[in-house]
């Protein structure tokens, strides 16, 4: 199984979600989404509950020089959480990472500023959280974002991506009540592969969507 693009995956995505809210499992849904790449799924999967739909910025933690190797994540204000293995692995410390730190908590307010303007986050507390990402490799953001939002006191607290690795999907099963991922294959390189159209989605992009569904009714 493969994905055309990221709503077709949301709407797969959807359906299995579906069957629990049919269930009268999800109290009170909100749907979150990881930006950029998670907005489109999580559109789709929003659409199909007629849940609100909000965004949570996480932001990945980099290697120096090497940003794309992950050794950490950062959401809000909350201290980065990092990869004590990894660090040591690299011989790096939270020190060394300071200046990386405090450039991804700019880049982060921005897009919160950028994406949500003057609305407030959405509350979440004794209600059923879905947060939704694209797809799941090393899982450090959506790790450091269920964290964050665990402190916040959700009733039941959902990931949902449409392929995870497998050892990251068992790995999230200890920071969520439950673990919603279509693929798990044991091939996985990268999220991408999965995908027929994996393009970066845009600024421009999320903040449409965000539009669109704040448009939409909501079932009540």
């Amino acid at each position: 199984m493969r994905f055309h693009d990221r709503r077709h995956a949301g709407q797969e995505l959807a359906v299995r979600l579906m069957e629990w809210a049919a269930d009268g499992d999800l109290v009170n849904p909100v749907v979150l989404a990881l930006p950029r790449g998670g907005v489109p799924v999580a559109a789709e999967v929003a659409h199909a509950l007629g849940t609100p739909l909000d965004v949570l910025v996480a932001r990945k933690i980099g290697v120096p020089r090497h940003p794309e190797t992950g050794v950490g994540a950062i959401v809000g204000d909350d201290p980065p959480l990092f990869d004590r293995r990894a660090l040591e692995m690299l011989g790096l410390s939270e020190d060394r990472l300071a200046p990386d730190v405090a450039h991804e908590r700019t880049e982060l307010h921005r897009r919160e500023l950028l994406y949500r303007g003057d609305r407030s986050a959405p509350q979440v507390t004794d209600r059923a959280v879905i947060l939704v990402d694209d797809g799941l490799a090393t899982g450090a953001t959506a790790r450091a974002a269920l964290r964050h939002l665990r402190r916040r006191g959700p009733a039941r607290l959902i990931l949902a991506a449409p392929v995870c690795a497998p050892e990251t999907a068992a790995l999230m099963r200890s920071e969520a009540d439950d673990v919603v991922c279509l693929l798990q294959p044991s091939g996985f390189h990268a999220v991408g592969q999965w995908y027929d159209d994996f393009d970066q989605v845009s600024d421009d992009e999320v903040i449409q969507v965000l539009h669109e569904r704040s448009a939409s009714p909501s079932k009540s």
